[in-house]
């Protein structure tokens, strides 16, 4: 304790910056962290939150300003040095190996035990180290055995067996479910209460406002909120902080009649990865000027739902129809031919190719058509005055559209794609968790983006596990459990939440 009474700092950084080509990722900025505290780092996409944390966590080497941990100077050269002072990191993407346990994913690197493991033992410590910090696991079950939510609580133990008591969290919750979500917060409540000190990089203020205690916000790489009492300020205010302006949280969703059925599904089925029934029976239409949203727990089918469709999956049986094409068991180009545009779930994967760079990205769609293509030339110049046009109009913030797509937040990346996928005027939109992991400014650019695509007589099918949103966006909602479609509402308003989550567990179901 200070002073004054106020807990010491684990964490002080002072005046950092950091630089990229053609940007300032930080400028000058300063990070308390406390003993024992919960604090959020908040800010929106491309502010600069994770380059700031990485910096702490030894990825990155500033190029000017101070760290100082418990009071002491210190320059990382690389993780293992942030590490020995007790600083871990967990970021989006997970870094474990799916082929072995938990035990031995915690193990992997250490100098102890060696090279002859007694796993009983360890799983024994694991289990242990689990229930102490109310994460239930099983130690010897393998990783590809798990769900995001128990892989990350791998992650946060393999933090915890090597000492860490400073712990950053890079958008934690971003690839869980609601039920998962909850579990976290208990968790990170839970290692606070025991002295571990917490940094909470988040867009999603609710949950921010739940469990921080104190918040610091960034913009364009410059603090404009630091370290200010959860309790003293409110979601609008944080949300003003972030993007420089007033967010309009309602959604403005005119009246409108559906048209035409543009997208039918009978009896489809499908298999997963694993060769196991996904989809069983799926029977479902969208009309034109309709969002149909998809509710329900990540895993339950509604991945595999939308690669039928878009010719990434093909099916065991069952028709998949827009208008007089069959779009069952056909490729990915003849879905695109037959008007359907798709923002996949996995952004660097599936929705882009990250080492090229914008303008190659936007026009991946359209490189075969007149005008760009002419013969087997392509027209670049054309491509080049689209892709600044795309840039401009969705916000794309990037030093010049040659940048590579891999250099951009997860924000930016999703415009790149929705400036192909939307610029195309598609008849049919597949929209997969398009606001995963956005800050507030986006997320309330990209619905607008969903509702014009409603207004110009588009069929937009759209999967989010965020319930406030889909009921916010959708004319209905149907609930998929277990690869079926176990429930539907029409006109979806907040008192159906309770429904529609039993209908996502498992219950009693029309």
């Amino acid at each position: 304790m200070t002073d004054a009474g106020t807990p010491a700092a684990a964490v002080r950084m002072q005046g950092i910056v950091k630089e990229f080509p053609g940007v300032i990722a930080n400028d000058h900025v300063d990070f308390e962290l406390r003993a024992g505290e919960i604090h959020a780092l908040l800010g929106e996409n491309g502010a600069g939150k994770s380059t700031l944390m990485t910096v702490l966590a030894g990825l990155y080497k500033p190029e000017a300003g101070n760290i100082a941990i418990h009071g002491k100077p210190v320059q990382f050269g690389s993780p293992r040095d942030a590490m020995n002072s007790g600083i871990g990191m967990i970021h989006q993407h997970f870094t474990l190996i799916s082929t072995q346990t938990v035990t031995e994913n915690i193990l992997l690197g250490l100098d102890v035990p060696g090279f002859l493991i007694r796993l009983r033992e360890y799983d024994q410590t694991m289990l242990e180290l689990g229930r102490k910090f109310g994460m239930a696991i099983s130690p010897s079950a393998k990783i590809w055995q798990l769900s995001v939510g128990e892989q990350q609580r791998v992650e946060i133990l393999k933090m915890l067996y090597r000492g860490v008591d400073i712990l950053i969290m890079d958008e934690p919750t971003a690839v869980l479910a609601p039920q998962e979500i909850s579990g976290l917060i208990a968790t990170l409540r839970s290692m606070a209460a025991d002295g571990k000190s917490i940094v909470f990089i988040s867009h999603k203020l609710n949950e921010v406002m739940s469990v921080a205690d104190r918040v610091t916000v960034l913009r364009q790489g410059k603090v404009t909120a630091a370290g200010m009492p959860v309790k003293q300020t409110s979601i609008p205010e944080l949300a003003r902080l972030m993007v420089g302006r007033s967010v309009t949280f309602a959604v403005d969703k005119p009246v409108k009649t559906p048209g035409a059925v543009l997208l039918e599904l009978k009896d489809v089925c499908a298999n997963n990865d694993k060769g196991l029934p996904a989809l069983k029976d799926v029977t479902l239409q969208v009309r034109a000027g309709e969002i149909v949203g998809v509710a329900g727990v990540s895993g339950n089918g509604q991945s595999e739902l939308a690669e039928v469709i878009t010719g990434l999956r093909g099916t065991t049986g069952g028709t998949i129809t827009s208008g007089n094409h069959q779009l069952a068991n056909k490729s990915a180009r003849v879905a695109i031919e037959s008007g359907v545009a798709h923002v996949p779930e996995d952004r660097s994967r599936v929705g882009t190719a990250p080492n090229l760079s914008i303008t190659d990205n936007l026009i991946m769609k359209a490189y075969r058509q007149a005008p760009l293509a002419n013969g087997w030339s392509l027209n670049y110049g054309l491509a080049r005055k689209n892709a600044q046009e795309l840039k401009k109009n969705y916000a794309i913030l990037a030093p010049t559209i040659e940048t590579s797509v891999r250099l951009l937040s997860g924000g930016n990346i999703q415009r790149t794609i929705l400036a192909r996928e939307l610029s195309g005027k598609p008849a049919i939109l597949i929209a997969m968790q398009p606001t995963r992991g956005l800050d507030v400014g986006a997320i309330e650019g990209v619905q607008q983006l969903l509702l014009q695509q409603r207004s110009a007589d588009a069929a937009v099918l759209l999967s989010s596990e965020e319930l406030d949103e889909l009921i916010a966006l959708s004319d209905r909602i149907v609930v998929m459990y277990e690869g079926r479609i176990v429930g539907e509402v029409s006109q979806p308003s907040e008192k159906d939440i309770e429904q529609i989550g039993l209908w996502m567990t498992g219950g009693a179901h029309e």
